[in-house]
């Protein structure tokens, strides 16, 4: 029996964000595949499997999402309320990553059902920390519901 590796969504409208994340989950050497959207309307259309992201093997639904709060079209906090008005949606992991600490954005995240709100660090070394320990609890040590 194989396993699908652990796929984790980043919806993050900067392209140096993308790169710095992507450069440090391979330093961090953990299995995981890291897909990356550059909006919240793509966020949507991966989840959906629609416009270019419906080959699951090449897009497959993830086990975590690290979603941006400001973005253009479509909010981070818009992404996430859609995500958890969707029934087939409501268990899957969303973590905030963004560089807000407004007090404002972290409830209003949390009251629409973000499961965690991480501050970007500043600096390689600590992303690298950061995602490896992302990756520790929710790969590992966080007991995964299973998908409806």
């Amino acid at each position: 029996m194989t396993t699908q590796p652990f796929t984790i969504l980043h919806v993050e409208d900067d392209p140096n964000d993308v790169l710095l994340v992507e450069r440090a989950m391979k330093k961090s050497n953990a299995p995981a595949v890291l897909k990356a959207v550059s909006d919240g309307d793509k966020a949507v259309s991966y989840l959906k499997g629609e416009e270019g992201f419906g080959n699951r093997e090449q897009n497959p639904l993830p086990d975590l999402v690290l979603l941006d709060l400001k973005m253009p079209r479509k909010s981070g906090l818009e992404v996430l309320t859609w995500i958890r008005d969707q029934s087939h949606f409501k268990r899957l992991p969303v973590v905030i990553f963004t560089s807000s600490k407004h007090e404002q954005d972290i409830n209003r995240a949390y009251d629409l059902g973000a499961n965690s709100y991480l501050v970007k660090p500043v600096g390689f070394d600590s992303l690298l920390e950061t995602l490896k320990q992302v990756y520790q609890y929710w790969a590992s040590l966080n007991q995964r519901p299973a998908r409806q």
